[in-house]
C-alpha cells in the first residue's frame, strides 16, 4: 500500500523568498513519501484562522517571521527547548494535536559545526527577536561564558538577559548606535539583511560572522566580512540544519529520530541549494 499524501507548508510573511520548499521536497522524494510542502503567506494576527483550518491531511509545518512566538498559545505539547527560548519554528500535526519544537537551535549549531566550530568564549548576538532567542541558546550550547546583545528593543534585551541568567552566561547589552567597539569569537547576526544599524562596522570585529538572512545574498555584512577574509557561514546552512531537524520530526514523529537513507537525505537537501561542504554531517 502506497503512504498516503500528507500537506505540510512554511508559513510567515514576507514567505516568497523562503527555500524550505526546495529543501523539504528533495528529502521526500528520497525517502519515497508522496507529500507536498508549499510556501502559504500567513501575516501576524491570522495564524489562528490557518491553523483553525487544518484538516487531517495536514503533517507539519515550519514557521518564520514573525509566527514562531505568536504560535505557543495553540500548541498541545512543547519541548522543553521550546520553552527555555520561548520560539517555535516546527509544528507536528499530530491529528488533533499540535506539538511545536525548535529547530532552530539546531541548525545554527549544525551550520557551525560544519565548518569545524564547536566552541567558543565570547560570542555576539545582533537582534532581540524570536530567532535571537535561538542564536543566544545555541551560543550558550558551544560554551559561551559572555554572550553581548546588540539590539533596538529593550523589552527584547531583557527578555535575552533573563535567559541569561537561567543558564548561567554573562550577558551584556547594547543599544544600536552606541559606541562599544566589540571583538568576538563569534558574531551571529539575526536582523533582516537589508537592516544595517549605524554602528555595524563596530560590530564587524570577530574571527566568525554566521548570517541568518540569506536572501539577497551577500548582505551588506556579510560582503563586508569578505572583503577581508574572514570566515562568513551563509545562513543558508542553518536553515538546511534546521531543515534536516525538522525532516526527522515529520517523518518519525519524534525529534532527533534517524530516517532511513539519511545520508542520500542529507545530500540530496544540500544539492537542492547549491550548498556542497565537505566533510560535514547533519
Amino acid at each position: 500500500m502506497s503512504a498516503p499524501v500528507q500537506r505540510l507548508a512554511v508559513l510567515g510573511s514576507p514567505i516568497e523568498h523562503s527555500r524550505s520548499p526546495q529543501l523539504h521536497l528533495a528529502a521526500y522524494r528520497v525517502l519515497g513519501l508522496p507529500w507536498s510542502y508549499e510556501r502559504c503567506d500567513v501575516p501576524a494576527g491570522t495564524l489562528p484562522g490557518f491553523v483553525g483550518g487544518l484538516d487531517l491531511s495536514w503533517r507539519g509545518l515550519s514557521l518564520t517571521m514573525p509566527l514562531k512566538r505568536e504560535v505557543l498559545p495553540m500548541l498541545t505539547s512543547r519541548t522543553p527547548l521550546v520553552d527555555s527560548s520561548g520560539v517555535a519554528n516546527t509544528v507536528l500535526v499530530d491529528g488533533d494535536r499540535l506539538r511545536g519544537f525548535n529547530t532552530d537551535v539546531a541548525g545554527i549549531v549544525g551550520a557551525l559545526a560544519d565548518h569545524h566550530i564547536a566552541d567558543v568564549d565570547i560570542a555576539h548576538v545582533i537582534g532581540t527577536g524570536a530567532t535571537a532567542a535561538s542564536a543566544f541558546l545555541a551560543a550558550a550550547q558551544l560554551g559561551a561564558s559572555r554572550i553581548v546583545i546588540s539590539g533596538r528593543s529593550l523589552d527584547g534585551i531583557a527578555a535575552l538577559e533573563v535567559l541569561g541568567d537561567r543558564l548561567g552566561v554573562h550577558t551584556e547589552w547594547r543599544l544600536y548606535g552606541s559606541a562599544m567597539p566589540l571583538r568576538a569569537d563569534l558574531v551571529i547576526n539575526t536582523l533582516p539583511g537589508d537592516v544595517d544599524p549605524d554602528d555595524v562596522p563596530e560590530a564587524d570585529l570577530g574571527s566568525v560572522l554566521l548570517e541568518v538572512p540569506y536572501d539577497p545574498w551577500p548582505t551588506p555584512r556579510a560582503a563586508r566580512w569578505g572583503e577581508r577574509d574572514a570566515l562568513v557561514v551563509n545562513g543558508l546552512e542553518m536553515l538546511l540544519h534546521q531543515a534536516i531537524a525538522q525532516v526527522r520530526i515529520f517523518v518519525t514523529g519524534q525529534e532527533g529520530g534517524q530516517l532511513d537513507d539519511e545520508e542520500d537525505v542529507i545530500a540530496a537537501m544540500r544539492e537542492s541549494v547549491g550548498l556542497h561542504v565537505e566533510g560535514s554531517a547533519g
